[in-house]
């Protein structure tokens, strides 16, 4: 996501955008699930489609939407970035979070004309509020779309989503990057878009529910890209990455393993204390797997994390375990926690039904 990103030309698909068959591609020699490097987003979208019914694929243009016609008066909440995320983006569309998300290429953001494209799609005459992580590819090409869409005639508004505490510039950002509160601000913000709350409203608590938010993350391997075939960076077997990004980026240093009690510790402490104080306030937490880390490691550690937020004077709300936000194969986990008012805990728990995401439904 570095610059201006490319957009290697996509094959249209056949009905129902199908992939071409094996024969007609060259074989790969990385170990995974992949065609060819060139084909995996185009692939995966095409298995997406298949999948979820609920959704409309556009595989030739690269855009992720409901399947139902947009609602006459709701805004339309529209993000995305680069793939190798999910379920993060698409994986939130539907009633609840999403209207649209434009996938990237790995690690790549999308470019303006996917993100038109969606916004063109689920604008019901409300406008448009486009949900960008804090990476400086995303950043610059969502705000070519909303000019291109001003001039269609689309109200647009735009939210910049940095929580990550490990870093306050970076090569990939000016500022903190975006992360695990991406997640939080689709789903609050999307629940009040579906109660019929106007633009102005919707990107105002999206904007509040980033302030509140905070995250951090600690990686116990590299994640490996299908182009290149091996980790990102090389990690010594007793040493973990504290403080990485989601796109594999260098944290602030690294230390050895240490016990989950140990590690849990330094999640809940390098958030809380950057976190607003707000002693009577709850929190929202989320202790995410970055792709590669079983879900009964993720519970040994919120078990230690839960236990430690308390130590902290932090009182768990609501909580959500599991693979969210990834970044490919990576073992790791980020923490998030939001200090979150009554209003925004009520629109947490109103209805959301998407592929990744769904209660009280």
């Amino acid at each position: 996501m570095v610059g201006p990103p490319t957009d290697p030309a996509v094959p249209p698909a056949g009905a129902g955008g199908t992939a071409a068959a094996p024969f007609e591609q060259e074989a790969t020699t990385v170990k995974k699930f992949v065609n060819t490097a060139d084909t995996v987003l185009r692939d995966a979208l095409t298995g997406l489609a298949a999948a979820h019914p609920e959704l409309s694929v556009d595989i030739e243009r690269r855009f992720v939407a409901r399947a139902e016609p947009p609602r006459s008066g709701k805004v339309a909440l529209v993000s995305g970035g680069g793939s190798g995320h999910e379920p993060l983006h698409a994986g939130f569309v539907g009633p609840g979070m999403l209207d649209a998300a434009c996938p990237g290429e790995i690690f790549t953001s999308p470019v303006p004309d996917q993100m038109l494209a969606a916004a063109s799609a689920v604008d019901s005459g409300a406008g448009v509020l486009f949900v960008v992580k804090n990476y400086t590819g995303d950043v610059m090409n969502f705000e070519m779309a909303a000019d291109l869409a001003g001039d269609d005639g689309i109200e647009t508004a735009s939210v910049l989503v940095d929580d990550d505490v490990a870093v306050e510039d970076s090569t990939f950002t000016a500022g903190r990057r975006g992360t695990g509160a991406t997640l939080f601000v689709e789903k609050i913000a999307g629940a009040l878009a579906e109660e019929g709350a106007d633009l102005a409203a919707v990107a105002d608590m999206a904007r509040r529910v980033d302030e509140a938010s905070r995250s951090f993350a600690i990686a116990l391997t590299a994640c490996t890209t299908p182009a290149s075939g091996k980790p990102g960076f090389d990690l010594p077997e007793d040493e973990i990455e504290v403080g990485v990004g989601i796109h594999g980026e260098p944290g602030r240093r690294r230390e050895k393993v240490r016990p989950a009690a140990e590690l849990a510790a330094l999640l809940v402490d390098t958030v809380v204390d950057d976190l607003a104080s707000a002693p009577d306030q709850p929190a929202i937490v989320l202790l995410n797997g970055m792709g590669g880390t079983p879900l009964i490691e993720l519970y040994v550690l919120f078990g230690e994390v839960s236990a430690r937020l308390e130590q902290r004077g932090v009182r768990v709300a609501r909580s959500l375990v599991g693979n969210y936000v990834t970044s490919l194969d990576m073992a790791g986990a980020s923490l998030t926690a939001c200090r979150a008012d009554d209003r925004m805990i009520d629109l947490w728990d109103a209805p959301v039904r998407t592929p990744a995401l769904r209660w009280g439904v």
